[in-house]
């Protein structure tokens, strides 16, 4: 890979709430997230995890406490969903210089779209059209299209959810990639415990609108699953999230 780091961003919260009315979605979240690191957030449906990460990428505003993030102020925040979100008539090119906005068009526009596609393995592919890609490869342009601008905190919901398995494991292996590479801060919420284990400096559970759990994964990288190791922090977080039902524990 050939960019060069972009350098991460930092996130501070302290008390932070979330209330849609009366239904309060977060309590007291107290954060802090040092510039590069990659975090993991897990939890069961309806946590709150989504509304959390939201937050972190200013496409909501908390309703009590304070968030501190640089890369919001600096427009430096970015986020890929779990549908890619292309334009059908434009070509993988084309969607990947949308991430730069209207005002850089052009051959300069052309030539970071193709280099940040060389990044995610598509090089070659950048005259195709969405309906000419897999679906793992739609992911790789959504993704290039977020880090084209080279942001300094990347926001990732559910980005691998609709993928296969080994598609899945070949797209962690490339969003590990990118990470280490270019040095931004990472946000991914999951329903995939092995898969936050995999990525994450740290994986955060929200349970019922507060901070249940903040462990470090402190394994080398690339990381292998199935080792005891690995299977010991899936064990402590899936003990957190499900406490005594084993049933629970193997259906996730």
């Amino acid at each position: 890979m050939s960019a060069q780091p972009t350098g991460g961003s930092r996130i501070s919260l302290k008390q932070v709430q979330k209330a849609f009315g009366s239904n309060i979605v977060l309590q007291g979240i107290d954060l802090e997230i040092p510039e590069g690191q990659f975090v993991s957030i897990v939890g069961k449906s309806g946590c709150g995890k989504s509304t959390l990460l939201r937050l972190m990428i200013g496409l909501d505003a908390p309703t009590g406490g304070t968030l501190d993030a640089p890369a919001l102020k600096a427009q430096a925040a970015r986020i890929v969903f779990q549908e890619p979100r292309l334009l059908p008539w434009a070509s993988v090119q084309a969607n990947v210089a949308v991430g730069l906005g209207a005002s850089q068009t052009g051959p300069e526009a052309n030539k970071q779209a193709e280099a940040i596609l060389d990044e995610v393995g598509l090089k070659g592919r950048e005259g195709l059209w969405p309906s000419q890609l897999s679906g793992g490869m739609r992911q790789r342009v959504a993704l290039a299209r977020a880090l084209v601008s080279r942001p300094t905190l990347l926001a990732l919901d559910e980005p691998l959810g609709a993928l296969d398995a080994l598609t899945r494991i070949d797209m962690q292996a490339l969003l590990e990639g990118v990470w280490q590479d270019l040095g931004f801060t990472a946000l991914l919420v999951t329903h995939d415990v092995g898969e936050a284990v995999a990525l994450g400096d740290r994986v955060i559970l929200i349970d019922q609108g507060r901070v249940a759990l903040d462990l470090t994964i402190d394994l080398p990288r690339p990381r292998r699953r199935g080792t005891p190791e690995f299977a010991a922090l899936e064990g402590q977080i899936l003990d957190t999230l499900f406490g005594d039902d084993p049933r629970a524990r193997e259906a996730h």
